[in-house]
């Protein structure tokens, strides 16, 4: 199966996205296809031996839509000033259009030459000719909306077309009744309707294209924030390039001041780097050689060169923007009710607007009231805000939790973190950093200790456990070379075993004491050693225990006041690790967590979620993003600690890149106030709805309520408005 997104174009509401979703999803190839309205984009996976793009992109053109190829950008689709001028333009046109047909009926001063009574043919000459021009001005309108009827997607388009086209016709018919001498039907034409409601609908689309801009605004900053150019060496001279031009290999210089261009790795120098944009701290971080840069972060204050490892859409923001744009395609269950009602909406004003004008006709009202009734009830009833109600939430949220060092890989996620009832943590690189150090070393041997503990760190040199790093360090700091290490190989939960110089060396926790069927003498050792608070690493030498190294970790900061704050929204907290049972519990009791399941291998992990969720538990684990694999795959929300730089490996529904725990809490927050607001949005999009066209079709007309079509287009208009400021609260969440 492949994947790919494409820019759509020609989407207005959510009739349109809903009907291109389904039938994307009726073709055959297509495993499963999501439309995003507000990032106007079809994320499409398909089977390549069915399919290819060129026939994807032809399927969206059946639909009545149009493909602008693969989605590489979020575009900021700012107006310009030819735009601008013709907006303000027929503005003007509007208002005097406005003037000559209305401003009779409110006692404005009339223009004489334009009068309807004395210069008929002049004031509905001079209607027809402006008329005409808005017809031209929204023709994009009328287009789409024959389109999508005819490709039976009946959108909004389709509903404004109907209107526009029956008011514009109807008119054109009186205007040759009224010129072969029935004079009585000149206050029976509907230019100005037809007109302002095409005016109307403009109007509507450039306050929602500014919206949706600001919806995506956290977006767009992570796109926007790698370099255009860049300082490469070559052959020892440096040399100004752009972006487009490296290549992977290339080594870079960055001074001072400068932002990373390119995901990399230091190779000469030391300096601190700004990753505040992805990680949400604001203390530059101290970068050496052999450390990773990111492309965007600042280099604070030192030279550096590094190598060129990610370009283009392998870098970490590439890879961030990418996920953040697919998880906006995913759909709460909330929203995907209000998809189904969109997709019905279109088809019912249709026939509501047929029904009441054939009921206006049957109960003997003049034709041109119910001609009024049958346009102003397919204005009013445009499904815009019911379309916008959800995405916009969404996305808002979504790009609120990116520059925040949160990032969701699926939408849905935003409805369910609320129902988190039990958060499951890894000890170690999750409670605490993960950087370990030697705390206390008890040989048995008769290896000096530098020498017992080369032994130790040149083996746990080709480890990836955190544990293995504090050795590594240790070598470092005390410039002792690495030994070469032969057959290593890790026994997960247990250990690491390898052969230096001839001898066999394996370090682990009890564990590989009994692995090795080593009779323990030293086990009121490793209790002392584990009371304090330290991970024991036993160093077994040929089959003889030769020392015990006590490894003290860090509590993250913050961890206490997160649990604290868990414990006091009546979330359970568990504390899951491979440790042993004391140091674990000793952990657990400095900050907070009262259930401690220690001594667990990481296949257990996974076992040990799956018997919370049968308890009817609602569980996010969260771990480190590779150890715990597979109990962050099998929770309901599994969340990885992670640097950000293995973004698209990780397993993790949620990635935390700023290492922050304090985010859990903030992702419940918002997923709160995410589905609140997506309920107030959906509940002012039907209440306007089923308000409005009851007094379309005139129900309210004995006690004097009463709407024509050009009210009814503004009205859409507040009403879209009114769901875009409440979706574009969720902006002012703070990270807390």
């Amino acid at each position: 199966m492949k994947k790919i997104t494409l820019s759509i174009d020609g989407m207005t509401c959510s009739a349109c996205s809903n009907g291109l979703e389904k039938y994307l999803n009726k073709q055959q190839g297509i495993e499963k296809a999501f439309v995003n309205l507000v990032m106007a984009s079809a994320t499409v996976e398909y089977n390549e031996k069915v399919l290819n793009v060129s026939q994807i992109e032809k399927f969206v053109e059946e639909a009545g839509f149009k493909s602008l190829g693969e989605f590489k950008e979020i575009k900021v689709e700012k107006q310009n000033k030819k735009e601008k001028i013709l907006f303000i333009i027929y503005t003007i046109l509007a208002i005097i259009l406005m003037y000559i047909s209305m401003g009779h009926m409110i006692n404005l001063p009339t223009i004489e030459i334009l009068n309807p009574h004395t210069h008929t043919v002049n004031y509905i000459i001079s209607l027809l000719i402006l008329t005409i021009a808005f017809i031209i001005y929204g023709f994009d309108i009328l287009k789409n909306g024959y389109k999508n009827l005819i490709n039976k997607t009946p959108n909004m388009d389709t509903l404004v077309s109907i209107g526009v086209i029956t008011s514009f016709l109807y008119s054109l018919y009186n205007t040759y009744l009224i010129f072969t001498g029935n004079h009585n039907l000149i206050m029976s034409l509907y230019y100005e309707s037809a007109a302002i409601v095409i005016y109307f609908v403009k109007l509507g689309r450039y306050i929602d294209r500014i919206s949706k801009d600001k919806t995506k605004d956290a977006i767009q900053k992570l796109v926007k924030i790698t370099p255009n150019n860049a300082i490469v060496k070559i052959d020892g001279k440096e040399k100004t390039v752009t972006i487009d031009e490296i290549k992977k290999g290339d080594i870079l210089v960055a001074r001072a001041g400068d932002k990373i261009a390119v995901d990399g790795e230091i190779i000469t120098g030391k300096t601190h780097i700004d990753e505040s944009f992805i990680t949400g701290e604001s203390k530059p971080a101290l970068k050496e050689i052999g450390d990773k840069v990111i492309a965007g972060s600042i280099n604070y204050d030192g030279y550096i060169e590094y190598r060129a490892e990610k370009i283009g859409k392998e870098s970490t923001i590439s890879e961030i923007v990418r996920l953040v744009i697919e998880a906006s395609n995913g759909k709460p269950k909330i929203a995907k009710i209000a998809d189904t009602v969109s997709g019905y909406f279109v088809p019912v004003v249709i026939a509501i607007a047929i029904i009441s004008f054939v009921a206006y006709l049957i109960i003997g009202k003049e034709i041109n009231e119910a001609i009024s009734t049958f346009v102003t009830v397919l204005v009013v009833a445009c499904p815009c805000s019911l379309g916008l109600a959800t995405p916009l939430a969404i996305v808002v949220s979504e790009g609120v939790c990116a520059s925040n060092g949160i990032l969701i890989k699926k939408g849905e996620l935003l409805e369910s973190a609320q129902k988190v009832d039990t958060i499951v943590f890894d000890k170690t690189g999750t409670i605490t950093y993960g950087k370990l150090k030697i705390s206390k070393v008890i040989n048995y041997s008769n290896l000096s200790e530098k020498k017992l503990l080369q032994l130790v760190g040149s083996l746990e040199s080709k480890s990836s456990h955190p544990i293995g790093k504090a050795f590594v360090e240790y070598l470092k700091e005390k410039n002792i070379k690495t030994l070469e290490v032969e057959n290593f190989e890790n026994i997960a939960g247990v250990g690491i075993i390898g052969k230096i110089a001839g001898e066999n060396i394996a370090l682990g926790n009890s564990k590989i004491v009994e692995k090795n069927n080593i009779e323990n003498k030293y086990k009121d050792d490793e209790l002392n050693l584990s009371k304090e608070g330290n991970s024991i690493i036993y160093v077994i030498k040929n089959n003889e225990i030769i020392a015990i190294i006590g490894v003290n970790d860090i509590v993250r900061e913050n961890v206490k006041e997160v649990i604290k704050s868990l414990n006091k929204n009546k979330i359970e907290t568990i504390m899951l690790t491979g440790d042993n049972k004391e140091v674990a519990e000793n952990i657990a009791k400095k900050i907070g967590i009262n259930k401690v399941i220690s001594e667990v291998l990481p296949k257990d992990k996974a076992d040990t979620v799956k018997q919370l969720k049968a308890n009817n538990k609602f569980v996010m684990m969260v771990g480190d993003g590779i150890n715990d694999s597979p109990a962050l795959a099998t929770s309901d929300i599994g969340v990885s600690v992670n640097s950000g730089t293995d973004i698209a490996m990780d397993s993790s529904d949620v990635i935390l890149t700023n290492n922050d725990l304090r985010s859990l809490i903030y992702l419940i927050n918002i997923s709160k106030r995410t589905i609140r607001n997506i309920k107030q949005n959906l509940f002012w999009a039907f209440f306007y709805n089923c308000l409005m066209i009851p007094i379309a079709i005139g129900i309210f007309k004995p006690i004097g309520v009463s709407i024509d079509p050009m009210f009814a287009s503004l009205a859409m208009v507040l009403s879209s408005i009114t769901v875009i400021l409440n979706a574009l609260r969720l902006k002012k969440n703070k990270f807390n």
